[in-house]
């Protein structure tokens, strides 16, 4: 395994990067080692620590053992968080629970709720061996490659809502019902939270717009599946050598919700403008076009049709913005897992993913917008 959440930017070969762990992510490597002999003794023995670049959320590790053998460990950060963030205890449950179904998700080795041993809740997982590719144009592969490899993302993510969710031992990790109006009023709290660290100046126009748009249509009818929250490329593992994924990272916005908030938020690279940093045009990357995405979705998992897509694509934006929102903040306050976030890049991302979403919305109502 090789990433953490977040935006990575990897080398052109898509390998992992990883550092010393930078100074407000230290860990007690003495303490940990200790923690570990107990419950993993392939463990035992001096412990190389590494922190991984590219994440945004939880600070993620590689711990090699005297034996060689790998693991990852990911951490809550340190300093004040938005409420009901960075959980890694639910990231750490959803991953145990898909170990006998078909979704490919690292195989965890230990949880640990006390924050005395290295001064945060973590967890403790097998390496996958893997590209990391953050780009959803997936720059670092071959062209030829591309569409396989968007098939492989889609076809996982149709494995996931698939999962019987109560069977595998999740039927009180979330509710199934009034997801998307659930999900808005959390949302609007957590980027009204993250105000306090963003300049006075930040503009938040858009995301009221959109969160009073979303707040009178988000009585859609319910589904529930497991969601992933994040689902995107670069929060997976590809294949060494091959165009597949290999594992699923970064659960912890998992919950049970509706599916096709996961299904419209893999989607929003189509939609986003190309003056975001990072944004691209995805079929002139060779990748298929959303409507084939969404063909091939409904096929995998057996679907007619999808109602409402514009409200799950507004919301996928909201989503977005807020949880960009808050990289911002976390940036302000210097507590993001990478070094160099500049949290008026982020503030700019943010407030164009709010627009992105109003149109879309106005565009549903049949307006212009003014």
């Amino acid at each position: 395994m090789s990433k953490p959440a977040g935006n990575a930017a990897p080398a052109d070969n898509a390998a992992p990067v990883t550092v010393e762990p930078l100074d407000a992510h230290r860990i007690d490597v003495a303490a940990l080692s200790s923690w570990l002999r107990d419950v993993a003794p392939q463990a035992a023995g001096e412990l190389s620590v590494r922190q991984f670049q590219g994440g945004m959320s939880n600070p993620t590790y590689l711990l090699t053992a005297a034996s060689g053998e790998r693991f990852v460990l990911r951490k809550k950060p340190p300093g004040r968080l938005l409420p009901r963030a960075h959980a890694v205890d639910r990231e750490h449950r959803v991953m145990q629970a898909l170990a006998d179904t078909p979704v490919p998700a690292p195989r965890m080795v230990a949880y640990c709720d006390d924050p005395a041993v290295i001064g945060a809740e973590f967890f403790v997982m097998e390496h996958v061996e893997g590209r990391i590719i953050p780009s959803p144009g997936m720059g670092p592969v071959p062209r030829e490659e591309r569409p396989v490899l968007a098939w492989s993302l889609i076809d996982t993510l149709a494995l996931l809502h698939r999962v019987d969710w109560r069977g595998v031992g999740l039927g009180d990790f979330g509710r199934p019902e009034g997801y998307l109006a659930r999900q808005t009023a959390r949302w609007t709290a957590q980027y009204e939270a993250a105000k306090q660290d963003l300049p006075a100046d930040f503009d938040y126009s858009q995301m009221d717009w959109l969160r009073d748009w979303l707040t009178e249509r988000v009585a859609v009818a319910d589904e529930s599946a497991i969601a992933h929250g994040d689902y995107r490329l670069g929060n997976t593992v590809v294949h060494p050598a091959e165009p597949r994924i290999v594992a699923v990272l970064d659960w912890e916005l998992a919950t049970i919700g509706h599916p096709l908030a996961d299904l419209a938020y893999l989607c929003l690279p189509y939609r986003l403008p190309l003056d975001i940093p990072g944004t691209v045009d995805l079929i002139a990357q060779g990748l298929p076009t959303e409507e084939a995405i969404l063909d091939r979705y409904c096929e995998r998992v057996g679907r007619d049709g999808i109602p409402d897509w514009p409200v799950f694509l507004a919301f996928a934006c909201f989503r977005n913005a807020a949880i960009t929102q808050g990289v911002a903040a976390r940036a302000a306050l210097g507590n993001v897992s990478s070094a160099g976030t500049d949290p008026v890049a982020y503030g700019f991302r943010a407030r164009r993913i709010a627009e992105t979403g109003v149109g879309i919305a106005r565009a549903m109502d049949g307006t212009v917008r003014s």
